[in-house]
């Protein structure tokens, strides 16, 4: 299924999902359900621990997942990939140094130097060997860009080998430039843009995280191939908001 999912990402099919923060198997296996292509989960913002992670990559059964990482440490992209996620996104990558740091954890000999033990991803141990053969090609290792000094970088980013594509950090990325949350700003514009282009120009995919369908279907028109819409709290506080006044006004 991951080597399925790795394969419509790199050929930049359009992929929706979601991002799922709550560490609860009820709240993975509803979204896991509801048809989406793949599902964004965090741990970089949300207080997921390894034992959350681990309890709904299970619970997600079919649906691929890229795990958010707290950071670049390689024993957290161990640790993900270990447990059984289709792939990872690492925050705060601004320079082709972290970036190919990134790669060489997350990939097996001859590409990488990621360790080998005994973990889900590999049955516990009982398929260590065709794990080790056919992880590299079914693992999504994409990073962030989401931060003003990315921009000088991100084209030789996205060129790098066993970097399979970039996700836009909109919010992050507008604030290190002096203006958060303002998007339609003209230089936050330019710089989203310029990190779709340099993507294109490697022949990568993009990913992008829209707060609302509006957003989202914006950017899936600009070329953004990769898109996470809302969020799992988000969408329950929407949903009991419109609940609780609909009935207010019976």
């Amino acid at each position: 299924m991951n080597h399925e999912f790795c394969n419509q990402l790199r050929s930049e099919r359009r992929l929706f999902g979601t991002m799922l923060t709550l560490d609860s198997v009820a709240a993975m296996e509803v979204v896991a359900g509801c048809g989406l292509d793949w599902i964004f989960v965090e741990s970089e913002h949300a207080p997921m621990t390894s034992q959350g992670l681990e309890r709904v990559l299970v619970a997600a059964g079919n649906t691929p997942c890229l795990v958010r990482l707290p950071n670049h440490e390689p024993i957290w992209i161990k640790r993900a990939l270990d447990l059984g996620a289709a792939g990872i996104i690492v925050p705060q990558v601004n320079t082709v140094d972290e970036a190919r740091a990134i790669v060489q954890a997350s990939r097996f000999t001859p590409l990488g130097e990621r360790g080998v033990g005994v973990c889900r991803a590999n049955n516990y141990g009982y398929a260590v060997g065709e794990t080790i053969e056919n992880s590299n090609a079914a693992t999504a290792v994409l990073v962030q860009a989401e931060h003003i000094d990315c921009l000088d970088n991100v084209q030789a980013i996205a060129e790098i080998d066993g970097i399979d594509g970039i996700f836009v950090g909109p919010y992050d990325l507008s604030a290190s430039m002096g203006r958060p949350g303002d998007l339609s700003h003209p230089d936050v514009a330019a710089a989203i843009e310029q990190i779709r282009n340099s993507c294109a120009a490697a022949g990568k995919p993009t990913g992008y995280f829209g707060v609302n369908i509006d957003d989202t279907r914006a950017r899936i028109a600009q070329g953004f191939t990769l898109v996470a819409c809302s969020v799992d709290v988000v969408m329950l506080r929407n949903s009991v908001s419109a609940l609780a006044a609909a009935l207010r006004e019976s």
